[in-house]
């Protein structure tokens, strides 16, 4: 009687191709990991500065359009504690209120001589710095006719080792022109930091 032998074949991988496997699965690890931790940092930058922007265009407009001035003030010590958009109605108040927000915190908004609050922006991730430069300290302001109370800008960095100095790919750069209009900075020489308006890249996330 004829019997056919049966061969058994493994289906699972040798030592050797597990361990190459692992080797490869290790080296497309160590690239992609930091690359993608890069991106994730970038997408958080730009959306600050977004936010931003936004706010600074929003005021714009509601000035425009109300007839007001409008003010983006800042809500802490630093711009990074978050910020707030209100029309200044009684912007002829004594200097130490001047370019404040000011309500008699009833639950009636926006009533005749007092400030009209638009929006509040919360404070940034730890991390974050955001300041204005000289001009923009405390405050910019939108008159009536779209015009902001001064040219200027705004950096925003990514200052996670403490030193206040922006690298390749931690800042980003807001910029405010003469007419109010508002940009981010750009990167001609593609160093990862943004030059100011004289062409000169920005030195310092404090002091932009």
């Amino acid at each position: 009687m004829y019997t056919r032998s049966i061969k058994n074949y493994s289906n699972g991988f040798t030592l050797i191709e597990l361990l190459v496997t692992i080797a490869i699965v290790g080296i497309v690890m160590s690239i992609a990991i930091p690359n993608f931790t890069q991106t994730i940092k970038n997408s958080r930058l730009t959306t600050t500065a977004n936010e931003l922007i936004t706010a600074l265009s929003l005021a714009r407009g509601e000035a425009i359009k109300r007839g007001e001035h409008v003010v983006v003030r800042k809500t802490g010590a630093n711009w990074e504690d978050g910020w707030q958009i209100f029309v200044d109605v009684d912007r002829d108040a004594p200097a130490s209120d001047a370019n404040t927000f000011n309500d008699d915190s009833d639950t009636d908004l926006c009533e005749d001589g007092e400030d009209c609050l638009l929006r509040v922006y919360p404070a940034l991730q730890a991390s974050f710095t955001l300041r204005g430069n000289n001009n923009f300290i405390n405050f910019i302001r939108y008159q009536p006719d779209g015009l902001s109370n001064n040219m200027g800008s705004f950096a925003v960095c990514d200052n996670s080792d403490g030193n206040n100095v922006p690298e390749a790919n931690t800042s980003r750069l807001i910029i405010v022109n003469r007419v109010g209009r508002v940009r981010i900075g750009v990167d001609s020489d593609s160093n990862g930091i943004p030059e100011k308006e004289d062409g000169n890249n920005l030195t310092s996330c404090t002091v932009p």
